[in-house]
């Protein structure tokens, strides 16, 4: 039995960037090679980038809502970063920032909040689990994958994302429950974010920290700054690379803000206001990763050119995507539900069919 004192987070979240982009020494963990951090800026980049485009795609009529992950990007990058190829993410809606970084083309994922699909994408190519809108819900399957994984021998990490308001959900309880007694291979990553849609954090919890909640399960836990690209990748390669060995499931609460609605059907200046938003900007994880690797000379002005027009190129390639025509076919609402359809899926399949051949279609 673990002793509890080893499973507390610590007192103050991970940071290894001040939000001026100076380094901050820390005890324990370095701050990750300037190339690491090079490259986990482009994908920061390109997330802020197909975020802002697909907002506005959504002000165009191209898709029906987006959950945008502006300012979250960090925790989006430093998750995807952070795991193998052969390793899975389990996102939420949110996360579409994370899927482009884990490889997924962004049309793709965009096709679920365009109403195409339920899921745009193959998750097996990239190992990217499809999003998931109920909250919580994710996670247990994530445990089922990563317990499954265990059972074969294989090495496999399981990456499951959340945020602060699907911890209050029981779907996230049984899930960490079921990983710590196994001991599978999961590091839960919550992205605190401050807002469960409207309702704040203190409305949610009474704990000292989300990440606290990790030791009523003999789970260790762990706090970040959400903000600060080293630290994110530095904490989670540790927590992965613990996860691997056998050390059981980790989870790791990253201090966030969620910068903009929680979707554009939401109306944040019903319970909040500009003042609250504003120091946040200064966190800006794109900022504060720009202005350290500026500090450092890596980030020359040709770099983040390239970086800009590959971005650019993202965004376009989106807006093409997105913009293209499709023909759905209502039939395809059956498909992939079971291998064998069950006998209500069947009649509902003829029920629509029948009713589109009366309507000429």
């Amino acid at each position: 039995m673990a002793d509890a004192r080893d499973l507390l987070p610590s007192e103050q979240p991970v940071q290894l960037l001040e939000p001026s982009g100076r380094a901050v020494d820390h005890p324990v963990l370095p701050l990750p090679h300037k190339d690491r951090l090079l490259a986990a800026y482009e994908s920061l980049v390109v997330g802020r980038r197909v975020n802002d485009q697909a907002g506005a795609l959504v002000r165009q009529g191209k898709l029906a809502v987006y959950p945008s992950s502006h300012g979250q990007e960090a925790c989006q990058t430093g998750a995807a970063l952070a795991l193998a190829d052969g390793d899975w993410l389990f996102p939420t809606y949110r996360d579409t920032a994370a899927a482009v970084a884990r490889g997924v083309d962004p049309v793709q994922v965009l096709t679920l909040l365009k109403g195409d699909w339920h899921s745009g994408y193959d998750p097996c190519e990239h190992r990217v689990a499809p999003q998931a809108t109920p909250l919580a819900t994710q996670l247990l399957h994530a445990v089922g994958v990563a317990h499954a994984a265990r059972l074969r021998g294989e090495d496999t990490v399981v990456m499951a994302l959340c945020g602060d308001g699907a911890t209050s959900e029981g779907d996230f309880h049984e899930a960490l429950n079921f990983a710590a007694v196994f001991r599978t291979p999961v590091v839960f990553f919550v992205q605190n974010n401050q807002y469960a849609i409207s309702v704040p954090l203190a409305r949610q919890t009474a704990a000292p920290s989300l990440a606290h909640k990790g030791v009523g399960y003999g789970i260790k836990g762990e706090r970040v700054d959400g903000n600060d690209i080293a630290a994110v990748l530095a904490v989670l390669d540790r927590e992965v690379a613990a996860a691997r060995s056998g050390a059981g499931p980790r989870l790791v609460e990253a201090h966030t803000y969620r910068m903009q609605a929680h979707t554009n059907a939401d109306d944040d200046t019903r319970y909040r206001d500009g003042g609250e938003v504003d120091p946040w900007r200064e966190r800006d994880p794109l900022l504060r990763a720009e202005a350290h690797l500026k500090r450092r000379r890596v980030l020359t002005k040709a770099r983040a050119a390239r970086i800009n027009e590959r971005a650019e190129e993202v965004a376009a390639a989106m807006r093409a995507g997105v913009d293209a025509d499709s023909d759905p076919d209502p039939s395809e609402l059956f498909a992939h539900v079971h291998a064998r359809p069950t006998p209500q899926l069947a009649e509902q399949a003829a029920f629509l069919a029948d009713e589109l051949s009366r309507e000429g279609h």
